[in-house]
């Protein structure tokens, strides 16, 4: 009888949050050990599969690093990196491209099939969602650097998006934009996530890692920072707690708030069913992300 009061009491719980978040948009950015490994990866799209199933509007992003490093290598192409961005040339296009669509995201979509999700890729000629310019780096000395096939997303086809999540579908999207000729550019999986969440005005923007959040101390996750504003990120920035890998991170989800998100989130993609356990329950698990304190 205890065992099954506790389980109602999850489901009380749980109601407030699905009235909140029923209809609503929510941008899933998937990388890291969340995709690498297999038992994390099912875990994970599991959660999204529930997440459908009680009326919420999943919409999921995903980027490939690693096994794009892994068929250049079997390619015999080596992997160019400039001010922590992969060049793109049009060699290493092709095998991203190939590695983002044929490879990762057709098995995604056929493994939520398998959870009894709907989930359609959107990608090339009719079902291409993002759009984008190339982008170039600046130097420390102002020179602008040449990425090659690299971009940004500054356009977003919201209208086809809307389209498949009203009728339940989970749209999956590798980080690939057209550009205005119709040629694909490599988009960071991160800004492009973040760009798309700001276009569609989503709710909420979760970036599934490899970290239990921002942590004030990057050796010790019982550092955790469960909130933070976005004056309070600049300043840890600024302190050097957010460093490194983080910083264009955060600086995605800093600049997707500004354009309309109204909470993002950074958590551990490791955890088991750490999306569910983040929007379904009051405390949550990662780092919540808002622009400004709620006022009263």
């Amino acid at each position: 009888m205890e065992t099954a009061i506790q389980k109602v009491e999850v489901l009380i719980e749980t109601l407030n949050h699905l009235r909140q978040f029923k209809d609503h948009l929510t941008l899933i950015k998937l990388g890291g050990s969340a995709m690498e490994e297999e038992d994390a990866l099912q875990s994970t799209l599991q959660s999204i599969v529930v997440m459908q199933t009680v009326g919420l509007r999943p919409i999921l992003v995903h980027g490939g690093g690693k096994p794009i490093d892994r068929a250049m290598a079997q390619a015999g192409l080596k992997a160019k990196k400039i001010l922590g961005r992969r060049y793109t040339d049009q060699d290493t296009l092709k095998i991203v491209v190939d590695v983002l669509t044929r490879e990762i995201n057709q098995s995604i979509v056929h493994k939520l099939r398998l959870l009894g999700g709907k989930a359609i890729g959107l990608y090339g000629e009719s079902l291409q969602v993002l759009f984008g310019e190339r982008i170039r780096l600046e130097s420390e000395t102002g020179e602008k650097i040449d990425l090659g096939f690299v971009g940004e997303v500054n356009r977003v086809d919201t209208e086809l998006l809307q389209d498949f999540t009203r009728v339940g579908m989970i749209p999956v999207i590798p980080s690939l934009a057209y550009d205005s000729e119709g040629n694909y550019l490599n988009v960071n999986a991160d800004t492009a996530a973040a760009g798309l969440a700001a276009q569609i005005q989503a709710s909420k923007l979760i970036l599934l890692t490899d970290t239990p959040g921002i942590l004030r101390n990057r050796h010790d996750p019982n550092s955790l920072i469960p909130s933070l504003t976005a004056p309070e990120c600049r300043q840890l920035i600024a302190e050097g707690i957010i460093d490194a890998g983080m910083i264009p991170k955060v600086e995605a989800c800093l600049t997707s708030l500004s354009s309309g998100v109204k909470k993002v989130h950074i958590i551990d993609g490791r955890v088991r069913h750490a999306l569910l356990l983040e929007i379904f329950t009051n405390h949550g698990i990662g780092t919540e992300i808002i622009m400004t304190p709620p006022t009263f």
